[in-house]
């Protein structure tokens, strides 16, 4: 059984919906459960064992995989909203990871590029210092410290620049934009890597596959290591490129329907109220040769996703 915690957020949805297609023993919970509350955790997790909850009649009511998708994510906000940002970016996680360990379950828990500072030059990996820049990358840097010192089994995957089919998000935002208006503008010094949701829920669960299947096999097969990974799409830019290709790609699908001037700027120019790394691309080798994957290019998922039935489906 895995148990699917912020069902209902932008990745939430995309992992939801992969789960049904590939036929998953799941049930998934979003604001009606508080993290930020062990009892209510564990209520709901004894519930599962003989409640009307599950989508289907199975014998595995037990819960050994925890997917949590949950965050605080507006970055601006998190900096007056600091005590909220710390009990869904930090409690709750470790919440989460003592209720694993009790019941034996395995973790996968989503993190940030955030949690390093930007002033690095080539791709992060998972092992370099951690060192945030404000309220939103300290509070998940404290999420996955607590993670780690809580239990054992847990895979952390750092990720950036997420978009999906549901919610808000930065391709959504400018294509709206750009149907709206002659010009923008759109910062240029900040460098890191779009990710698509459909690839990162994609992933998570090739990581569940692998491990039940290693599992069942009974040393046959490696199960991934537990420990924090990285996860992006390939390649990198910057949000003025990335929303260049927006426009791009959105003219050529008939996303955008207007004439769009996407002026670079700074992000001293843009006013940005806080502080975001200058530069975030997370090194993705360990997560490629561990699940022996090849990563999508961040161009070619976009236009994936900008073509697709289900743009704009919210």
């Amino acid at each position: 059984m895995i148990w699917l915690i912020g069902c209902n957020g932008m990745l939430g949805k995309e992992v939801a919906k992969q789960l049904d297609e590939g036929k998953f023993n799941w049930i998934g919970t979003d604001k009606e459960v508080d993290i930020t509350d062990p009892t209510a955790l564990a209520d709901f997790e004894k519930s599962v064992e003989s409640s009307s909850y599950l989508k289907t009649d199975t014998l595995d009511k037990h819960i050994n995989w925890i997917i949590n998708c949950s965050a605080y994510t507006n970055v601006d906000k998190a900096e007056e909203d600091t005590e909220l940002a710390t009990k869904l970016n930090t409690e709750g996680p470790l919440n989460i990871a003592r209720l694993a360990r009790r019941i034996g379950a395995k973790l996968i828990h989503i993190s940030t590029d955030y949690v390093f500072n930007g002033n690095g030059t080539s791709p992060y990996t998972e092992d370099m210092p951690k060192d945030p820049l404000g309220v939103y990358g300290k509070t998940k840097a404290d999420g996955e410290d607590l993670i780690q010192k809580e239990m054992n089994q847990y895979y952390i995957l750092r990720t950036a620049w997420l978009y999906g089919f549901k919610g808000k998000n930065f391709v959504y935002t400018m294509t709206n934009l750009m149907n709206s208006h002659d010009s923008i503008k759109v910062v240029n010094d900040q460098k890191g890597t779009p990710t698509c949701a459909v690839d990162l829920a994609a992933v998570i669960l090739k990581i569940i596959e692998k491990s039940d299947k290693a599992t069942e096999a009974f040393g046959k097969h490696s199960a991934p290591s537990f420990g924090i990974y990285h996860f992006t799409n390939g390649g990198e830019t910057n949000w003025h490129e990335f929303a260049c290709e927006i426009y791009k790609l959105g003219k050529k699908h008939n996303r955008i329907t207007q004439t769009c001037t996407v002026n670079p700027c700074t992000t001293e120019e843009y006013g940005a109220k806080v502080q975001r790394p200058a530069y975030s691309v997370l090194c993705k080798e360990k997560i490629c040769k561990e699940l022996k994957i090849k990563l999508p290019d961040w161009k070619v998922s976009l236009e994936k996703f900008i073509k697709s039935d289900n743009f704009g489906c919210n």
